[in-house]
Order: structure tokens, then C-alpha cells, then sequence
């Protein structure tokens, strides 16, 4: 391969292609290596000078899609974030039911009294003596990144709310924390003053090891958006009716006639959903 091959990101930079990248994102799909070298193989051979990282992220979707409708579903689930909108509340609720999974007592779209006003909060969570006050930015345009306003806004709320909590019986030894959830990616300033104000900060791929596509990867709680056996307006009006998970799909299967999808089709759908349940 001709490795003097430029792509066009998302972000318009212009970078060389990288195969082994390609790879990796295939296998966290977890695709056969058999079926990984195919793909490699014909990307390889149909890519060109200037390509954009969205065109081959839909070649190489469409050839998973002909071979592994759940390898599809998990390549294509930076994209299914992203379809979780417009209001941003499909989000917020798949971030309670990830904190759920990981032990926490959650509550999704709470007024909290603070100090000196009211905030309305996305999450609230409570594990031991940690208690989190949770911001959820959504974002539907990958392009779009948390820049250092937005952790400088949720502290200051946090701490407004955590005077509050300070009072209330039965918080003093507990270890009240802001915390900021994106679907995109933070700016290295965003990063460097959540560090330095003990703001717990989650995007797609932050932490290293434990973002959200790790998180999500490893609970099995994949969104409803990221099945390749339904359309977008089928994902819109599940959404509508407060189902956001794969696993929520699975267990209300009675929501697929409500909304009008012919029985002939439901088969494919639970079984992808099921399958999409399980966690690595």
C-alpha cells in the first residue's frame, strides 16, 4: 500500500491513512480477523488521494452490514451517538443507566436547590460517600467539541449547588464532585482546568481506556441507534416513547408493533438487540 495516500478528517485536517487504525476500529467492532482482512483489503484497493474518513467509514460499514449486522451496529456507534437527538435527553439517560451499571444511585433531570438559585441538573449520582452533580453535553455534530466554557460554567453551577449539599444532614463526610459527560471529544484547555478543579470529565474517548465508547463497549448498554435493522424513523419514534437502550428494546419487544414495524421483521431486530446486550 502506498502509504502517501492522504485522508480529509471530520475536522478537515489532512493526515496519511493509517491501516492499522482502520483495523483496530474493526476489531473493537469485534470482527473476524478473516472478514477484517477482506475489508482491508477492498478499502485498500478503492481508496484515493483525498478521500474522506466518511467515506470509508461507510464503505467499511456497508461491507460489515453484508457479513456482521452486529459488528455494523458496534463500528457505527461514535454515529449513533450522534443520533440520539435533537433534545439531548436520550443522552442523559443513556449516561444514568452507564452509572447505573457501574453501582451508583441515579436520578436524571432533577431540580436541585443550590446556594443562591435553582439548576436544573441531568443527572445526580450517589455511590457511598461520592455524590456527583452530572452535566450531560450532547452534541450531533462530531465536529463540535467541549471547549474550556463549558467546564468553567458546570463549576461554577457545582459550586453553587455545593454549598447547598454541605448543609444537608448526612453530607458532611461525603465527597461531593461536578462532572461533564460529552458524545464529542474535550479541547486540551477543557481538559487541563477539569483537571486542575476536580471536575470528573468523560467524552468519547476520555479517560484514555474509559470513555464512553469503552464504557459502552464493555456494560453491553448500546443505544437503539446504533441497529442497522431499523430506520431512522423508527429509531426517532422509539426514542420518542423514552426507549434509548438495545436492552430496553429487548425487554419491551411489544414496542415494535405499536410503532408499526411488520412482524416479518422483528426477528432480526431482537436478535441484534439481544446480541448488543452482552457485554465484553
Amino acid at each position: 500500500m502506498d502509504n502517501s495516500i492522504n485522508i480529509i478528517k471530520h475536522s478537515g485536517d489532512i493526515v496519511p491513512f493509517n491501516v492499522d487504525k482502520l483495523k483496530d476500529s474493526l476489531r473493537r467492532a469485534q470482527a473476524s480477523e478473516e472478514l477484517i482482512q477482506q475489508i482491508v483489503t477492498q478499502i485498500e484497493s478503492t481508496i484515493y488521494d483525498g478521500i474522506t474518513t466518511k467515506k470509508i467509514y461507510q464503505m467499511a460499514v456497508k461491507m460489515l452490514k453484508g457479513k456482521s449486522r452486529v459488528s455494523a451496529s458496534k463500528y457505527k456507534l461514535k454515529k449513533a451517538l450522534m443520533e440520539l437527538g435533537p433534545s439531548g435527553f436520550p443522552f442523559e439517560k443513556l449516561v444514568g443507566k452507564l452509572l447505573e451499571y457501574e453501582g451508583f444511585e441515579t436520578k436524571v433531570g432533577v431540580i436541585v436547590q443550590g446556594n443562591c438559585v435553582q439548576h436544573e441538573v441531568d443527572v445526580i449520582a450517589q455511590k457511598d460517600n461520592t455524590h456527583y452533580m452530572i452535566e450531560c453535553k450532547y452534541h450531533s455534530d462530531q465536529g463540535r467539541f467541549c471547549n474550556v466554557k463549558i467546564p468553567l460554567y458546570i463549576h461554577s453551577r457545582f459550586l453553587d449547588v455545593e454549598k447547598q449539599w454541605e448543609h444537608q444532614k448526612g453530607h458532611e463526610a461525603k465527597l461531593h464532585k461536578g462532572g461533564v459527560y460529552t458524545n464529542t471529544r474535550f479541547t486540551t484547555d477543557a481538559i487541563q482546568y477539569g483537571k486542575c478543579v476536580g471536575l470528573l470529565l468523560t467524552s468519547w474517548d476520555y479517560p484514555l481506556g474509559n470513555g464512553l465508547k469503552d464504557r459502552i463497549d464493555q456494560s453491553g448498554l448500546h443505544p437503539l441507534t446504533v441497529l442497522t435493522t431499523l430506520t431512522k424513523v423508527e429509531k426517532t419514534k422509539l426514542l420518542e416513547k423514552g426507549i434509548v437502550l438495545c436492552k430496553e428494546l429487548h425487554e419491551t419487544s411489544n414496542l415494535l408493533n405499536q410503532i408499526g414495524i411488520d412482524k416479518t421483521r422483528h426477528k432480526k431486530i431482537l436478535e441484534d438487540s439481544e446480541a448488543l446486550c452482552k457485554n465484553q
